[in-house]
């Protein structure tokens, strides 16, 4: 049976019981962050951790991270804390050899999942923060599934725990259109590596 994994992370939000403990929420741009922001905020003191060393070239790294903080000020979320992790394509690179080839949501997206994921995880463990999640569940093109399971597992071994999620349902992925569109946020139209950049220009 597949695992619902929006009524598991609506249980756990409910094991809260409105405590609104600290998340450490990595962020993959701005327009996915809106709904998910929307979703989180009023259970979690949330730090948003903007790391991904995929994205290529870097400027268009630092085009989709400069839309965050125009995002919280948008939203009103202005005490959520903004962290951006070292933009290291190389790791990225690193992680992805012998599958560049591959297709979007392929082999090298697991291992792309697991270079954020897990950097995510050993952040929040520095940070003395207990709980990670990430912002990927929304998107229609990624997997679910294999998200959560490599992010469960990632954040057992850092000592912290997972929030399962599937953003894109009750029409997550619809409303990061709409508050993207509402914000006037840079809405990009590729991953963000350049084998999926290559991939759409085919």
């Amino acid at each position: 049976m597949k695992e619902d994994f929006n009524r598991i992370m609506e249980a756990e939000i409910a094991e809260l019981s409105g405590s609104r403990p600290p998340l450490l929420l990595h962020s993959c741009c701005a327009p996915c962050s809106s709904a998910v922001l929307e979703r989180l905020y009023e259970h979690f003191r949330i730090v948003l951790f903007y790391f991904n060393p995929n994205t290529h070239p870097y400027d268009e790294y630092v085009k989709r991270g400069n839309e965050l903080p125009k995002l919280l000020r948008a939203s009103g979320m202005t005490d959520v804390e903004l962290i951006w992790g070292d933009y290291d394509p190389e790791r990225f690179y690193s992680a992805a050899r012998g599958k560049e080839l591959e297709p979007e949501g392929g082999a090298r997206c697991g291992d792309c999942f697991t270079l954020r994921l897990g950097e995510t995880a050993k952040e929040a463990k520095r940070l003395g923060i207990e709980r990670i999640a990430t912002t990927l569940t929304v998107s229609p093109h990624k997997n679910a599934p294999l998200i959560n399971a490599i992010g469960e597992e990632l954040a057992k071994n850092e000592g912290v725990s997972w929030l399962h999620s599937d953003f894109k349902k009750k029409n997550g992925y619809l409303r990061s259109i709409e508050l993207s569109r509402e914000y006037d946020i840079y809405r990009q139209c590729w991953c963000g590596c350049t084998f999926s950049h290559e991939a759409m220009e085919h």
